[in-house]
Order: C-alpha cells, then structure tokens, then sequence
C-alpha cells in the first residue's frame, strides 16, 4: 500500500436484498502528491448496500469537513426494504446536509461550503446511482467500462454543446469548476439513475483525482483483478502520474451468494 493510503476494510454482514447476490467491496483514499490536506471522504457500508465518494468543492472553505458531513449523514441511512424507501433516505441525509453547508457558509461568511457527491445503492436486484457534481462511477459488465455517472461540470456543458472535444476536457482550464454540487446552492439538484443488477458487475465510485490521471482503458483492466489489490493499484497509478489531486476509489464486485458460502 502506497504511503499516505487509509486504507477502509470492511467486513461483509448479511446484506439486504437482492438475497441471490452478494458483493465484495473495498476503498482507500490519498492525499495525493500535491495537496496538504485530503478533502475528499467516503463510504464503504456493504451492510446496507451503500457507498459513496465526496469531494470537497476546489476553492471553497472547510470542503474537508463539506465532504465528511456529507458521507457522514449517508452513514446514517437506515437498513433499506425497498428501493424507493432506500432512495428517499438517501435524498433526505443529502438534503439536510445542503441546508447543513448553507447554514454554515452564511454564518461564517463564505459564499459556499460545498462537495460533489456520488453514491451507489443495491436493493431489490437493482442498482441505482445518485450524484451531484464530477464524482464519478463507473461499471465494468462483460468486459466493457462504462461511465454511468454524467459529470455536472462548465467542461462537460462545453463536450455535450460540441465546442470542446471530449479528447480535450480533461486538460481544460476550467476542469475544476461544477454546475452541482452539495452545498453550492439554496435548491439542491441531484441526478439520478438505476438498472437491474447482474452477478460479476464491477463498480468504480472515484473523485476527479483518478480520473484526471488514469485513462478508462487502464480502470477497466485493473478492475478485473481482485478488488482490494485493484484499489491499491489504481491509487499507486495516480501517485506514479503525480497526483496533483486528492485521490479515493471505491470498488464493488457483486457476485452469486454460493461463492461466498
């Protein structure tokens, strides 16, 4: 494990439904090669199905404590029974803490406290992805790497308008800079999306700091090895890239409950 790593180990409770799949899980996050403080936070809480990456927003106060406030409220998300209930409790802890970061900002005099958040939730043989910002997540099915979070950043805006090639976005000058985020805003706007749950589907939550450094190509082949050495390789990737940012992956591999007996 590359110096500076915390490294998040869990262990595997009985997880809620879906009870013919089960998951494995891992996280880590670095403070990076550049920066002195680490502002980005997670969660790893296979126990309920749920995890998260958050990043505090670059630029504005106290986004270490934005980010651990934010994975904070998640951690208290109770033990889900449907998937509707399951994200409603999520949009609720990420709510109150909108309010939370406001009320903190006004009172101290900053124009934002905020963080991106990305979060992943497995309930009735689904998985469903809520996020705001440029926190990302990723699956890997049969093979291929796919990006199912859509970053809410000015560059993304630029891509999706035709004036900048995707090829050009991650170098952008204004590659920092979110159109969501938790805290950012009076009226919080989260994304959603959710899709049926297959055994041997690999789960990437990150924050920019990995993507900025490691290519697509190169996450889909770390991700099918074991995926606690695939967290540790992909954080010592970054490091080898410099690391200009804060780094922190999450990784989840679901499987048939009959390989864990």
């Amino acid at each position: 494990m590359e110096e500076g790593t915390i490294r998040l180990n869990s262990d595997l409770p009985e997880p809620p439904l879906p009870r013919s799949l089960r998951w494995i899980s891992a996280a880590a996050t670095n403070v990076g090669k550049v920066r002195k403080v680490n502002e980005d936070s997670l969660l790893d809480a296979p126990q309920l199905g749920l995890w998260a990456v958050a990043d505090g927003v670059g630029g504005a106060s106290a986004g270490d404590w934005a980010s651990a406030l934010t994975v904070q409220a998640l951690g208290r998300v109770a033990k889900p029974t449907t998937m509707a209930g399951f994200l409603a409790d999520v949009y609720d802890q990420i709510g109150a803490t909108n309010g939370a970061l406001r009320r903190r900002a006004e009172a101290e005099g900053h124009q934002a406290i905020a963080t991106t958040i990305v979060t992943l939730l497995f309930c009735e043989e689904r998985f469903a992805c809520v996020w705001a910002g440029d926190s990302r997540l990723y699956l890997l099915r049969n093979g291929r790497l796919a990006q199912i979070s859509r970053d809410h950043s000015e560059v993304q805006e630029l891509v999706d308008a035709g004036v900048l090639p995707a090829s050009q976005a991650r170098h952008h000058p204004r590659g920092n800079v979110v159109t969501r985020a938790v805290g950012a805003f009076e009226q919080l706007e989260l994304e959603m999306t959710q899709d049926l749950l297959l055994e041997n589907d690999v789960f990437l939550l990150c924050s920019d700091g990995l993507t900025k450094t490691v290519e697509d190509e190169e996450v889909a082949a770390v991700l099918t090895r074991p995926i606690g050495g695939a967290v540790d390789d992909l954080i010592r990737l970054a490091l080898l890239r410099g690391a200009p940012d804060n780094v922190t992956v999450v990784a989840v591999k679901v499987v048939a409950a009959d390989q864990l007996s």
